[in-house]
């Protein structure tokens, strides 16, 4: 499995680059994960719009979903241009029912709805969901392609359920919009501590922060987490490959 950052900011992207997105590519199937803001712009650096085989949204704030509708124009004019395309199915949850008919434009893509009890099949992975604590609805997703697994907490402040969800794996891919000496739990966000605290308990063996602010220095994020996490802990930044079978 390989998982490659496409943008790696919370609220807004750094210019020339991007908010949430995360390419999954595992047997020839390129899964992406949320789609905000600079997002398909970065894709392409990786693959064409007509190669992405589907997409799964967390939530509807947007920065990570501002280019949804972009991505839809993108399939619309390979579509008309090139040869038509399949129709791409953009995964969401429908407790928010106009963010959720704002992915389907079809027959270019389609919404369609999952909850925390459903797990997805699609390609060789499979995605199981968790509810976290965000102002919005908002789901983690723990990824699996059989051989490894990749948890992303999405947007969230600290729950203890994470412990649980992430146990075991490979990866985690926790947002890190505050710094150690800040609270997030009145703001749907976490800080290094919480982060690495979900990576301990957890066991995972590498941990990447994301979601980054834009205040601050950066490296303090990776700092504070090593204090509490015995394993590996990475900065996401724009174009970064995880890869299964090797080091980052």
């Amino acid at each position: 499995m390989k998982m490659t950052v496409l943008g790696p900011w919370g609220g807004y992207p750094k210019a020339g680059e991007a908010s949430a997105g995360y390419l999954f590519q595992s047997e020839g199937y390129n899964l992406l994960i949320d789609c905000g803001s600079g997002v398909l712009a970065k894709l392409q650096h990786h693959l064409s719009v007509e190669e992405l085989d589907s997409v799964i949204i967390s939530h509807y704030h947007p920065d990570h979903i501002a280019d949804v509708g972009v991505l839809y124009h993108g399939r619309l004019i390979q579509s008309k241009t090139k040869y038509e395309l399949p129709v791409l199915p953009i995964y969401g949850h429908s407790h928010d029912e106009a963010g959720f008919n704002n992915l389907g434009h079809e027959p270019y893509t389609e919404a369609r709805s999952y909850t925390e009890e459903d797990r997805l099949e699609l390609g060789p992975f499979s995605i199981t969901f968790q509810k976290t604590k965000h102002p919005v609805v908002c789901f983690a997703m723990r990824i699996t392609d059989g051989k490894h697994t990749v948890v992303f907490t999405a947007d969230s402040s600290y729950i203890k359920e994470f412990e649980v969800f992430s146990a075991g794996a490979d990866l985690l891919i926790s947002e890190c919009n505050l710094y150690a000496d800040m609270d997030g739990s009145k703001m749907g966000h976490m800080n290094s501590t919480d982060a690495a605290t979900i990576a301990s308990a957890a066991n995972v063996s590498t941990l990447m922060l994301t979601h980054l602010p834009h205040f601050g220095e950066l490296s303090d994020l990776q700092k504070d987490a090593k204090h509490y996490f015995d394993g590996e802990v990475v900065l996401a930044s724009t174009g970064l490959v995880w890869d299964s079978e090797e080091e980052i």
